[in-house]
């Protein structure tokens, strides 16, 4: 099982970056987690578009879903139909646009659920963010991985991600710009986080280009030492 990181940044990107988006390959199998600014060209560069089982979308806000309204474009082309599974948010307008374009096929999702892609199984979990969103636990051969999507400290993360080899956590705030209303956690809570959740390894994402990396990085291993930056263009394995 491989995860490529198409895009670590948010909410907008660095100088020639982008916005969340996460491939994962196992076998013949492929899944894209979030579609931010700049994906789209990422992941064209790997593989075509059409040749992906599902995208799933931790929540609506544009820096993790702005490029798919880009990729319906060229499914229009091709007439293919990609299924989309996200969580409800009747508020967000590219939830009605992507709800209703005849090139997507949309499943709601909800914290508990559970979908199986061959010997892949995705698992729903909860989030705090300031819209509808969820966090995801992929189940394979090589062991679990998780993603954190956006959220702020829940009660319900650290049994969620328990034991996972690889997460992939929210943590783009140093400490004392961080507090309890804020919209994501700190790196050093989400270090926090896989130090009580037991997980072999953290990677530090939805980088602000305007918070210094570094000093997100020296925090969280005050933590957790088994922690790193998430790069574009890196290759994870299990």
């Amino acid at each position: 099982m491989k995860i490529h990181l198409l895009g670590v940044n948010g909410p907008f990107p660095e100088s020639g970056g982008a916005t969340s988006g996460y491939l994962l390959e196992h076998r013949d199998t492929l899944i894209q987690f979030d579609f931010g600014s700049g994906i789209l060209g990422r992941l064209t560069a790997k593989v075509a578009p059409e040749s992906l089982q599902a995208i799933f979308l931790s929540h609506w806000h544009f820096d993790h879903m702005a490029d798919l309204p880009v990729l319906m474009y060229r499914l229009q082309s091709s007439g293919t139909v990609l299924p989309v599974f996200a969580p409800e948010d009747r508020s967000s307008p590219l939830f009605q646009l992507i709800s209703s374009a005849p090139n997507f096929r949309l499943t709601l999702l909800k914290p508990g659920d559970v979908l199986s892609f061959g010997d892949l199984s995705v698992h729903v979990g909860s989030a705090r963010h300031p819209v509808p969103a969820v966090g995801f636990r992929i189940s394979g051969p090589g062991g679990d991985w998780g993603y954190t999507g956006d959220t702020n400290t829940h009660p319900d993360l650290c049994d969620f991600y328990r034991g996972v080899r690889l997460l992939i956590a929210d943590g783009p705030f140093l400490s004392d710009s961080w507090d309890e209303n804020k919209p994501h956690l700190s790196g050093a809570l989400a270090a926090s986080l896989a130090r009580d959740a037991g997980c072999d390894q953290l990677i530090l994402s939805h980088l602000s280009p305007v918070v210094p990396s570094e000093a997100l990085l020296r925090e969280a291993r005050t933590v957790f030492r088994q922690v790193s930056l998430a790069r574009a263009g890196d290759v994870l394995s299990l």
